[in-house]
């Protein structure tokens, strides 16, 4: 069912009071247009909750790029539900749906729709988002400023992240010694190889734990216990975004400081966060869409590196792990939640 469990209602408020687009079919937001539009495919790997604030974001950067009404364009979501298993289905329907573009968030997604339009023989466009991978070095694209086939996007500008974070708890918890590192091992390694360096230039020890479903959240936290981690850094994962306030409560159960590149985790009751907007890839890749739906080719669209980042701290959680967030932290955050 691609739509998951998201209801009508949810999907025509996304589009605003403007738009008369309406989820008349299984197939997606139809334009009320009778004419031929072209459709913008969206492969999303994380769960049905989720998916409305992502769709929103997604149409923001389709509207910034030129397609202003739901008449110029039909979006198909394809929502895995937080189940990766369902994804290539979901690329195949995309593809036999004959879609111009195929927007896919994370490795999981990405993957999913490289392999199906390699397999397929087709050339459909993919406009892709990741923090976790290197699109060179994963053969994704030939270079950022000429990819080269049918693959672009928006990637994370990531070498600096692992001192960042690491660094950002030695400043809470000066004493710091061993962190664990929660890994999702369908987002490659760039990230855990990035904390692994990290902590070893700041002599501080990484036990790596891998996580790969929500009810292994729990066990994980336990493993960084029995490690004597004094602390824990959450890296970037479809798994892990969708659920930053399950991981907030455990964080805090079990007395850890946490870390992560999710903004929203320390509004969740989390620690703290240095990371993107979780809204800005989605938005760009919607301003990308817009211009292969305006004739640029995938090939030669340059990737494009984000670069901004926010700074998040969450003072009663801190307080509740009898922390003192230094000043050094406070004059730096972006935003600071009391």
């Amino acid at each position: 069912m691609p739509f998951a469990h998201l209801r009508r209602r949810e999907f025509i408020t996304l589009l605003g009071g403007a738009c008369s687009a309406a989820a008349t079919s299984p197939l997606g937001l139809r334009s009320a247009s009778a004419q031929q539009v072209p459709k913008v495919g969206l492969l999303y790997p994380g769960p049905a909750a989720a998916a409305p604030s992502r769709i929103a974001d997604l149409l923001e950067g389709l509207r910034t790029g030129g397609f202003r009404s739901p008449e110029q364009f039909e979006l198909l979501p394809r929502i895995a539900d937080g189940d990766y298993s369902r994804l290539p289905a979901l690329a195949h329907d995309l593809v036999a749906r004959k879609v111009d573009v195929i927007v896919a968030p994370s490795p999981p997604a990405i993957d999913a729709a490289v392999q199906v339009t390699r397999a397929s023989g087709s050339n459909v466009p993919i406009v892709a988002s990741s923090f976790e991978t290197d699109p060179v070095r994963a053969g994704l694209v030939q270079s950022l400023h000429r990819p080269g086939g049918n693959v672009t996007g928006v990637f994370l500008a990531f070498p600096e992240f692992g001192n960042k974070w690491i660094e950002l708890l030695k400043e809470l918890v000066p004493e710091l010694v061993r962190v664990a590192a929660l890994w999702d091992p369908v987002t490659g390694d760039m990230q855990l190889r990035a904390v692994q360096a990290a902590g070893r230039i700041l002599n501080v020890a990484v036990e790596v734990v891998a996580v790969r479903t929500r009810a292994e959240f729990d066990d994980a936290f336990a493993a960084a216990r029995r490690y004597g981690a004094g602390a824990v850094v959450i890296l970037g994962s479809p798994l892990f975004g969708a659920e930053v306030k399950s991981l907030a409560d455990l964080a805090l159960r079990h007395r850890f400081p946490a870390v992560t590149l999710f903004t929203h985790f320390p509004r969740a009751g989390g620690l703290i966060a240095y990371g993107p907007n979780i809204s800005d890839p989605y938005r760009i890749m919607g301003s990308m869409a817009a211009k292969i739906l305006q004739g640029r080719r995938p090939a030669e669209l340059p990737v494009e590196l984000y670069s901004r980042y926010e700074l998040a701290v969450n003072l009663k959680t801190a307080k509740a792990l009898g922390l003192t967030v230094p000043p050094s932290i406070l004059v730096r955050a972006d935003e600071v939640i009391e």
